[in-house]
């Protein structure tokens, strides 16, 4: 009998699909991580300090975490890098260019968050750069730019994380041309832009779901919502979302359900897309402003940060608020893992654990990130969301990586 092996790319694929998070809010864009057996309670200084890697670079830029490997992006002088770093050591593997530097007055350097799929990672600068990169090496297959699609550099610079969705990267542009562009993965070539619909970019990342018998792929901009079908690019639906000053949140959908929210006092909006693709308003309201700490969705109970009144659950059918909690713990983003979320304030970077809970806040743990760097722009704050993946909390201020293990182990 011949021995059996898999070919390293589908051992690779395997490992993505089973524990790792290969993109912004986890590989269904979802925020939740699959992960079971971590800690359900914290001592009294936190969780175990890994490691702490001491220069990812500057700016706002979230993880992927797949395998052995932590890909991040980050400034450093006048350029951008996509970063990869050792997931046991914390030790720098290599380094590629992104682009060149956004400057902001927030802070200077990229924003999004990489994606790897299989041995390749895509990334977006801050000025609208797109790479594809080995994700071995960091050695370049292709780039493109927004501007070239007609694109121009939103306020806060393009801060999406590319979706890779069988053999296209989908990115927004924005503009006249189409408001999303979708890629050849393995070429650069573009395949379709979606002409029919051209709000200028915003902030939000895409989603994509099975519905109606498509692929929809669902984004958000400073006008609406829409869904585009994934195969040619072509406008499935639409419905008004006025948004103010900047519009970022991703999307949630579950069971023909899309739910949306921004800042500014805009609020949300809940919305089922029925057959034919015809949308019918749920509810909307300012219950839940989520300006850009992002929001999850547990057994039916919508989470986040509300502007208006501070830590909410939400009925996500109804758009009930079954309880708030502003006193506890101060504005900033979220991430769920095994029934539990992880919340990190934005000015302080305490750290909280609590249960996933309709019936109210049910502490479990917390603690401050130390050290906090001296080189953030003083108008920044701590706004990279938490991922957890491998068994580690990951968490980042400006050039600071740092793990922590919540294993339970």
């Amino acid at each position: 009998m011949k021995p059996f092996f898999l070919p390293a790319f589908l051992l690779l694929s395997l490992s993505v699909q089973a524990a790792d998070w290969p993109t912004f809010r986890g590989a269904d864009r979802k925020d939740i991580s699959s992960e079971t057996g971590l800690l359900k309670k914290w001592p009294a200084s936190g969780p175990k300090q890994v490691w702490l890697n001491k220069d990812v670079g500057l700016g706002y830029a979230g993880f992927a975490v797949v395998g052995d490997t932590v890909y991040t992006l980050g400034a450093r002088d006048v350029v951008e890098y996509v970063i990869a770093v050792d997931a046991a050591t914390g030790k720098e593997k290599w380094a590629a260019e992104a682009g060149a530097l956004l400057t902001n007055g927030w802070g200077d350097g990229p924003r999004s968050s990489p994606t790897v799929d299989g041995d390749k990672v895509y990334a977006m600068g801050g000025k609208g750069t797109l790479v594809c990169l080995n994700a071995a090496d960091g050695k370049e297959i292709w780039r493109t730019t927004m501007d070239s699609l007609g694109g121009k550099v939103p306020g806060w610079g393009y801060c999406e994380s590319p979706l890779v969705d069988g053999n296209l990267v989908i990115v927004t542009p924005g503009g006249a041309q189409g408001t999303l562009a979708a890629f050849d993965k393995a070429t650069g070539k573009k395949v379709w832009q979606s002409a029919e619909w051209t709000d200028p970019a915003q902030y939000s990342s895409i989603i994509a779901v099975d519905h109606n018998g498509a692929r929809q792929l669902i984004q958000l901009t400073m006008q609406s919502v829409a869904g585009v079908n994934a195969a040619d690019g072509k406008l499935l639906w639409k419905t008004e979302f006025p948004g103010k000053t900047a519009v970022i949140p991703t999307p949630l959908f579950q069971d023909g359900q899309v739910f949306v929210a921004a800042g500014y006092g805009v609020g949300c909006k809940s919305f089922k897309i029925k057959a034919g693709n015809e949308i019918e308003e749920l509810y909307a309201s300012t219950d839940m402003v989520n300006h850009h700490g992002g929001m999850v969705l547990v057994e039916g109970h919508l989470y986040g940060y509300s502007d208006k009144a501070g830590w909410t659950c939400l009925d996500f059918k109804t758009g009930a608020v079954k309880w708030a909690e502003k006193k506890l713990l101060g504005k900033g983003a979220i991430h769920s893992a095994d029934g539990m979320l992880y919340l990190l304030e934005e000015k302080t970077g305490t750290v909280v654990l609590i249960e996933a809970n309709p019936k109210g806040w049910e502490e479990h743990g917390r603690f401050t990130l130390q050290p906090q760097t001296t080189q953030r722009n003083p108008k920044g704050m701590i706004w990279v969301h938490p991922v957890v993946s491998g068994g580690k909390l990951y968490l980042r201020d400006q050039e600071l990586l740092f793990s922590f293990d919540v294993s339970g182990k």
